[in-house]
């Protein structure tokens, strides 16, 4: 494995990435609010279970093939946000019931969440060019191991720490829900914006130019 100072350095860099306020945990606090605790954290583990797909990909160098076609890039963009759209735009429309006792619309919802989340994760693409960019930093062609597994490793960390800002993010969020669970007009808005932010995040990730 790479030095102490180098593994340091890494911790450090991930850190900062993991816990700046970003999409993922916008979108797993977004499905807390609008489907419970439950359907929050089935999201924040699809979201880690989709990100070992990029650490592969990062490992066996099949991200690389978004630089060399440019067109695949763009499609797994596109695909992604309209994904993201739907889904919010499913919640924010849903007439659903809500009781006062639970904000979850039916007892499916919570692990639909976590293959809704699995699948926006595969789809998006800027997640498997920051694994390509930035592992590679932190590999050492001298040591034991082989750079596919420095990679592969590194990346599972990358994705536990990320998913560590994605749990911190449902707790919080369950938080704010609980506080209105005694509302069921509070809690449809709750959803709605829950909603909102899946549709803001996936013209997000449309419009953006990378």
């Amino acid at each position: 494995m790479p030095s102490i100072e180098l593994l340091l350095a890494f911790v450090a860099a991930t850190a900062v990435f993991a816990y700046m306020p970003g999409p993922a945990m916008l979108y797993t606090a977004a499905q807390t609010m609008a489907r419970g605790r439950k359907a929050g954290w089935l999201a924040a583990v699809g979201i880690h279970v989709g990100g070992y797909a990029h650490v592969a990909a990062a490992s066996l160098g099949l991200a690389i093939l978004f630089d060399a076609v440019p067109t695949l890039y763009t499609v797994l963009k596109f695909a992604g946000a309209l994904y993201l759209v739907f889904l919010g735009a499913r919640l924010f429309l849903s007439r659903e019931h809500i009781t006062t006792s639970v904000l979850e619309v039916d007892t499916k919802s919570p692990m639909r969440a976590f293959w809704e989340s699995v699948t926006v994760e595969v789809l998006n693409p800027k997640t498997a060019i920051f694994y390509v960019a930035f592992l590679p930093q932190f590999t050492d062609p001298a040591a034991n191991f082989p750079i596919w597994l420095q990679l592969f490793i590194l990346g599972t960390v990358v994705n536990v720490m990320f998913s560590s800002a994605d749990v911190i993010a449902v707790i919080l969020a369950d938080k704010v829900t609980a506080a209105l669970k005694q509302s069921v007009m509070a809690a449809k808005i709750v959803r709605k914006i829950g909603g909102s932010i899946l549709v803001a995040l996936g013209l997000n990730v449309a419009l953006s130019r990378h």
